[in-house]
């Protein structure tokens, strides 16, 4: 497997955003709800941002992307910053001494969203420990890598993600929440189309 096929893989949010929702999401406290959504995602934003600027905008080549500029000094130290278990355990802790409920759920989705991360990247990680330490942890294990169990983590990945979904499902008895469900399960497959597409060479063998 070529790193970028990896990387349909390796951005795969959507599994995320359903573990800090079944964390932190509770019924009748939409704010909380929210915030514990923006948390599982904000970790990975930069490289949405930054891979969409680049593939959609500038249409630099997928390669390029995932092989080259992912690795960069600059955008590495700009994911070292929204993967900082020390910027996210600071936020935590400020929700606890605020007490303020979104903020706790927000902070938390984060720091699991990098708990996640960090067991499951072996050449792809994130300077977790910034600012004390540039290191970059080389899991044995990846969630995409089929050299590193890939084959295995991704659909555990993928059960994990289902069982949490139906755990959901009995939480949120409402009509919008279980229709934002819906979408969320639609979520976790799409990124494998979206991103399969965007490597397909459309031009005659």
């Amino acid at each position: 497997m070529t790193r970028n096929e990896g990387q349909v893989k390796g951005m795969n949010t959507p599994a995320h955003l359903i573990m800090g929702a079944a964390a932190f999401a509770r019924p009748g406290a939409p704010w909380v709800t929210l915030a514990a959504l923006a948390g599982s995602l904000a970790p990975d934003v930069s490289l949405y941002v930054m891979a969409s600027w680049h593939l959609f905008v500038l249409g630099t080549n997928p390669q390029i992307v995932f092989d080259e500029l992912y690795f960069s000094d600059r955008w590495q130290q700009i994911f070292a910053i929204d993967n900082s278990f020390f910027v996210w355990g600071a936020l935590l802790a400020a929700g606890f001494w605020l007490k303020r409920e979104w903020l706790i759920a927000f902070a938390g989705a984060g720091l699991l969203h990098l708990a996640f991360d960090f067991p499951l990247h072996h050449d792809d990680g994130r300077m977790h420990f910034w600012p004390l330490s540039d290191w970059i942890f080389e899991s044995p294990v990846s969630y995409w890598d089929r050299n590193h169990y890939g084959e295995i983590v991704g659909p555990l990945e993928m059960l994990l993600s289902l069982v949490l979904l139906w755990v959901l499902w009995r939480r949120f008895r409402k009509v919008v929440p279980r229709v934002i469900l819906g979408v969320a399960a639609l979520m976790q497959l799409a990124p494998v189309f979206i991103w399969v597409f965007i490597f397909i060479d459309p031009s005659p063998a």
